[in-house]
């Protein structure tokens, strides 16, 4: 990955330390987060996923485990909003300037308000996407919530 993405350009200029890991992206997997986190080794509590979602209608980003579901309850509320719903994938990777399956929270096109799952702010490092179909950034969830100007909230539905 000599040109790097969006995400690592990010990273580097926030002089957040991370190492890169890619495997081979499938399309055709219904639950991303856990294939990259079997090819990767990484357990699939520290594999964050990144979803895009609208709060009240405004863009927001949410990242959690991959092996975890979002409450829309919890992610509104963190938000100050009534509601939230998933954004439809076309207009994440328009607002975002990455592909489903390769978004990340850095280096976005448009900056908008992020949050972490509390629970993976217990983890010396943690994988999430780095920018493009299987590539998976490793760094410290602490130093990443900072570098995005995050907030760390529950978010995950119970079972």
């Amino acid at each position: 990955m000599s040109t790097g993405t969006p995400a690592t350009q990010f990273l580097r200029a926030a002089n957040i330390p991370f190492r890169v890991l890619e495997y081979k992206y499938d399309p055709g997997q219904e639950r991303v987060a856990l294939q990259a986190a079997e090819a990767t080794g990484i357990p699939p509590g520290q594999l964050l996923k990144t979803l895009m979602l609208e709060v009240d209608n405004a863009p927001a980003c949410a990242v959690l485990p991959g092996d975890k579901n979002l409450s829309m309850k919890l992610v509104a509320s963190a938000l100050g909003g009534k509601s939230a719903a998933m954004m439809p994938p076309e207009k994440a990777e328009r607002l975002t300037g990455y592909r489903t399956g390769g978004i990340s929270p850095f280096g976005q096109r448009r900056k908008v308000p992020v949050l972490f799952e509390t629970s993976a702010m217990g983890f010396e490092t943690v994988g999430i996407n780095g920018g493009k179909r299987g590539v998976i950034v490793v760094l410290s969830p602490r130093e990443a919530c900072e570098a995005l100007g995050a907030k760390a909230a529950p978010l995950c539905a119970e079972g």
